[in-house]
């Protein structure tokens, strides 16, 4: 099945950071400001998810959120997913089905850390669903700028270049 199939069947639509996606659940339960870390201001859902497409030779640029983002494998190519922490320790994960060659079918980006992410094959897409808990608000989404990030992170000029839209 085409990756454009996929995104006219799941309804998905463009996303800031690159890709396509489209929420699947937002919980009816909310947390109060008060309840919530510093970080994070307002009230938020429990938890949301997301249904999220990358096609091959396009990337899900760098940003971070506030929360903890859960990635789950569905189908297509493996992923690579670029994780960077405020302290500058790099990680490049493979997500994917193939566990006994390193793959994860699931990933946790910790709150506050910088990620990307690539498709692994060429003409191809990686389709996952990406879980926020507290819930996601566009609100807590930051997307890297350039400049910034070379500054704060010049070892890894080569991947910031490839990897910000800003």
């Amino acid at each position: 099945m085409s990756y454009q199939k996929i995104i006219q069947l799941l309804q998905l639509e463009p996303h800031p950071e690159g890709g396509f996606y489209r929420e699947m659940y937002r919980s009816d339960g909310k947390i109060l400001n008060e309840s919530l870390p510093v970080n994070i201001t307002g009230v938020r859902n429990f938890a949301t998810s997301i249904y999220f497409l990358l096609p091959s030779g396009r990337i899900s640029a760098f940003h971070r959120i506030r929360q903890d983002e859960i990635w789950h494998f569905y189908k297509g190519s493996p992923l690579y997913l670029h994780n960077l922490t405020p302290k500058g320790e790099y990680s490049k994960i493979l997500i994917g089905n193939d566990i006994e060659n390193g793959e994860v079918p699931q990933f946790v980006v910790k709150a506050g850390n910088w990620f990307a992410a690539s498709v692994v094959e060429s003409n191809s897409y990686t389709l996952v669903g990406c879980t926020v808990a507290p819930g996601f608000d566009f609100a807590d989404f930051e997307l890297a700028e350039k400049a910034k990030m070379l500054k704060d992170f010049p070892q890894y000029k080569m991947l910031i270049e490839e990897f910000c839209i800003k």
